[in-house]
């Protein structure tokens, strides 16, 4: 962690030469306003993520939006109640309608996380990104103390955007990486 802020790393698998999403977060905000870029050049951005609500408390759900029309693609809001014991979003389109989830691994190894010091380091967090009819999206947290990364395995046949998944991405390595 930087002491004026953090850098996020989203990588296609586990060799982590590719750089699919880059992003920095300032320190100190009170709503989440992050960009996202292809590389960390931050020459081309390809998703704004903003929070509705200003601190990250409950349920705060989060928009992303295209950064050269404007238009809003959908976004992530964090259940605050299932989220207590193991990690859960909902994801929505457009329309604020929900079409899916993100769910953490297994109630155990969330358990063991939340209550056992630096158990994280043991047990990275890994995600599951399901929405009817798509294969599922397994997203795991690696461990690195400097830079927040996150590999995002995305299978053939999986039709979901590619910025929702990014921005889902983003939302669990910086929200969920605070708590770590």
């Amino acid at each position: 962690m930087k002491i004026l802020g953090e850098e996020f790393h989203i990588y296609p698998d586990d060799n982590q030469e590719d750089l699919i999403g880059y992003a920095k977060q300032k320190a100190l905000k009170l709503k989440e306003d992050i960009r996202v870029f292809s590389d960390d050049s931050e020459s081309h951005e390809i998703l704004k993520i903003k929070a509705r609500g200003v601190l990250d408390i409950w349920s705060q759900s989060y928009d992303f939006t295209d950064p050269n029309t404007g238009e809003n693609i959908g976004g992530v809001q964090r259940q605050g109640g299932k989220s207590l014991l193991q990690d859960s979003y909902s994801l929505y389109d457009s329309n604020n309608q929900k079409y899916g989830e993100i769910k953490e691994d297994s109630m155990m190894n969330a358990l063991i996380r939340r209550f056992v010091p630096f158990a994280n380091l043991a047990f990275p967090q890994v995600f599951s990104m399901n929405v009817q009819g798509q294969p599922s999206i397994t997203l795991t947290q690696k461990i690195n103390p400097i830079i927040q990364k996150l590999t995002v395995q995305i299978p053939d046949g999986n039709q979901l955007d590619r910025r929702v998944v990014l921005g889902a991405a983003m939302i669990l390595i910086t929200i969920e990486g605070k708590q770590n």
